[in-house]
């Protein structure tokens, strides 16, 4: 292992080791990320397993309620672990955020259906949620600050953008073992059992994920500081900073409702609302995950170079214009070609969007207390809009009876994006400052080149 021993005599990650670490700390993201696709992937089998109701529409509707109830416990987890994370460092809580998101696993992976053991199977799959929100309030933020943290100057945004391009491996995972249980198994096979294999899968691998972790080394920016705030100096900053949370809540947005449209939300849409083969909504999520990994260390690495502020105006904007005029031509022409065109022009969206804005986030939190900021900013974020965008877009479609209208949602939350970045990155502003010292970080690695 290459490594050295800071001050308080601890080993820190070395300049070698990099590549190392982002595969180590993006690992339990991808575990955690997986578990939660899963569960919006197969909402309809799960919807007929444990809220089994005369109303379709009811049932479906109670099934998305149970998934956003997890992102309702992300900013507890946020300010609970985040604080944690802030005071006993990024490796002691990023291993606690996996262990408690792994017990929900386990739980919603394992639990009888409602003809088994009655209300008991709905109440535990909503305890298994709780608990996997509850973690992935601050396994973002904790994984996005480790990754900024151990960047290269003038690098912060490609190394950030690889906390969602994880994500994103978990989307193609998920979305090729559903096609692949689709072609393997007959609809009633999948409906009455096989819609488990992948949660049994994701309970497989975490004693993988445990070992990669643990052999995480502590960032030394972290090590090198000699103040970590309490839980009482956690929240006196909070408080203090409160216009700057909620202002970075609305920039998230733009980001958290476009994803999980185009992914957890589009094999019910693809199925229920556009009619087209299960089978097919799959694939284009599979080739939305790809697409996403590919654009989010563009916007990153671009981010780095031209500013943070015009990829996330012009990206906003766009999405402002286009969502629903696009959403409007799907609906009117539905088909599979059709379906991926639309979402691969919202996958270049996010993933642009989402490069430059998650770097963003980690510059314009206070130091001290960069986790827990930016995990409460992104969880109420996550809470408000995008944990329940599969819910509001069934609703609005149902109310409205018009299956565009998921588009609107889309366009809002664009707008929010769009107003946050102007509020943040105004004159004098702390994104601004934290763009300006990340362009003296470049200009020094240019100087040291020449």
């Amino acid at each position: 292992m290459t490594g050295k021993i800071s001050h308080t005599g601890a080993t820190v990650a070395a300049p070698p080791s990099k590549f190392g670490a982002v595969l180590r700390v993006t690992s339990g993201n991808f575990l955690e990320q997986f578990d939660f696709f899963l569960f919006g992937f197969y909402a309809h089998y799960i919807s007929k397993v444990f809220f089994p109701v005369d109303s379709e529409f009811a049932s479906l509707m109670l099934t998305f309620a149970v998934f956003g109830a997890g992102f309702l416990m992300r900013p507890l987890g946020a300010i609970i672990l985040g604080a944690y994370i802030d005071k006993a460092g990024r490796r002691k809580g990023l291993i606690v955020t996996l262990s408690i998101m792994a017990s929900g696993t386990v739980l919603i992976a394992l639990v009888p259906g409602y003809t088994s053991i009655g209300l008991l199977a709905p109440a535990l799959v909503l305890l298994g949620r709780l608990l996997q929100g509850f973690s992935a309030g601050a396994e973002l933020g904790g994984v996005s600050v480790y990754l900024a943290e151990i960047a290269t100057p003038g690098r912060k945004g490609f190394y950030t953008a690889w906390q969602s391009a994880s994500q994103q491996v978990a989307i193609v995972m998920a979305a090729a073992l559903g096609y692949g249980l689709n072609q393997w198994l007959s609809p009633e096979q999948v409906a009455a059992w096989g819609w488990r294999i992948p949660f049994l899968i994701g309970c497989a691998i975490v004693p993988f994920i445990f070992i990669l972790r643990k052999s995480l080394q502590e960032t030394a920016d972290f090590q090198a500081r000699r103040h970590h705030p309490d839980t009482r100096e956690v929240f006196e900053s909070m408080l203090r900073n409160w216009r700057t949370v909620l202002t970075c809540m609305l920039f998230v947005a733009m980001t958290t409702t476009t994803f999980y449209l185009i992914t957890v939300y589009t094999p019910t849409f693809g199925r229920s609302v556009l009619h087209l083969s299960t089978a097919d909504s799959l694939l284009v999520t599979l080739l939305v995950g790809l697409s996403n990994f590919i654009w989010l260390p563009i916007g990153g690495a671009l981010s780095d170079r031209i500013g943070r502020k015009p990829i996330l105006v012009g990206i906003s904007l766009l999405a402002l214009l286009t969502a629903y005029p696009a959403m409007l031509w799907l609906v009117a022409n539905p088909s599979f070609g059709h379906l991926l065109a639309v979402l691969l022009l919202f996958s270049f969206y996010f993933g642009m969007y989402n490069g430059a804005m998650v770097v963003a986030l980690t510059e314009v939190m206070p130091v001290n207390v960069r986790v827990v900021g930016f995990s409460l900013a992104f969880s109420l974020a996550t809470a408000v809009f995008g944990g329940f965008t599969p819910a509001i877009s069934t609703y609005l479609i149902e109310l409205t009876a018009n299956k565009a209208s998921p588009g609107l949602w889309m366009s809002f939350a664009a707008l929010c994006g769009l107003v946050a970045t102007l509020i943040l990155y105004r004159r004098g502003g702390a994104a601004s400052r934290g763009e300006q010292q990340e362009s003296a970080a470049r200009q020094g690695r240019s100087a040291a080149r020449a």
